[in-house]
């Protein structure tokens, strides 16, 4: 597995991060939707990234939770003082921003006003030829079962907007998505990254292809424990119960622990990537 966000640093031009893409040897290869400011990846680029090992496929990031400010929907007047909230222009679906990362919005994801802005981008991405998406901030549903009061989350936590829980909305959204890309594309991979909560149901497990789960058996320079990791794995292993790949994204800050890691992903069947927080860079994957 390749992960690479910013493939405008992976070489020193388009071309020259076309061809490293295509010559990487891995069997799967997650971009973004688009190169860089410069423009989305064109459907010759992605043939022949896919072209450069037989079975490969190349999907294409896209966050569906969030909103980004440095997207080509983004309106300067939904946040044009810049302090963080939604000024008096911006429509309902747009939330407070995340304070861990600048320039991205919380969004009321289950409001059609926002789905219908994301849903064309879907449409964009099997157009430009991807074998599927990688759908980021589908945990968005842990901002709202956060509850003020107590300090804590509520597990499944009603969603007062739609009588359903914030986590069955996103499963829906989930799908919307999976059904608007497959009806163009049969077959078309959907995989969401983290979440694990969602593999409770059953539903949602038969929806997606694959999971992405980041920083399960690395924490900074050293391993997590199994007792750490233990919840997640239990939910893991339903969906690799059922022949569905478990992909594993890690971000160490040692090399000393690399072989460590890669124990402990095929010890549970896992496909783990080693790499940059950054996404810039290749990495390392078994």
């Amino acid at each position: 597995m390749a992960y690479v966000l910013q493939a405008d640093k992976l070489a020193s031009s388009r071309a020259d991060s076309v061809q490293k893409l295509a010559s990487c040897e891995r069997d799967l290869i997650v971009i973004d939707a688009s190169f860089s400011s410069e423009g989305d990846w064109t459907p010759a680029e992605i043939e022949t990234i896919r072209a450069g090992k037989k079975g490969r496929r190349v999907v294409a990031y896209v966050s569906i939770g969030e909103a980004e400010d440095y997207r080509p929907y983004w309106k300067k007047s939904w946040d044009a003082d810049k302090d963080g909230k939604p000024d008096a222009a911006a429509p309902k679906f747009l939330n407070a921003e995340n304070p861990d990362w600048k320039g991205n919005y919380r969004v009321r994801y289950w409001q059609p006003a926002w789905q219908q802005i994301m849903l064309p981008a879907v449409d964009k991405v099997v157009a430009q030829g991807f074998d599927g998406i990688y759908l980021d901030i589908v945990d968005a549903f842990e901002f709202y079962e956060y509850d003020a009061a107590s300090k804590g989350w509520l597990d499944d936590r009603p969603n007062p907007e739609t009588g359903k829980t914030y986590r069955q909305d996103m499963i829906a959204w989930v799908a919307t998505i999976a059904q608007r890309a497959r009806a163009k594309r049969p077959g078309f991979l959907v995989i969401p990254q983290n979440a694990s909560q969602l593999l409770a149901h059953a539903d949602y497990r038969e929806l997606i292809s694959a999971i992405g789960v980041e920083d399960l058996f690395v924490a900074d320079k050293k391993l997590r424990t199994e007792k750490q990791s233990r919840f997640v794995l239990s939910l893991l292993e339903q969906l690799k119960s059922i022949g569905k790949p478990v992909l594993v994204i890690d971000y160490p800050k040692s090399e000393s622990i690399h072989a460590a890691a890669f124990e402990a992903a095929a010890k549970h069947g896992f496909t783990l990537l080693l790499t940059d927080r950054q996404l810039t860079t290749l990495g390392e994957s078994k």
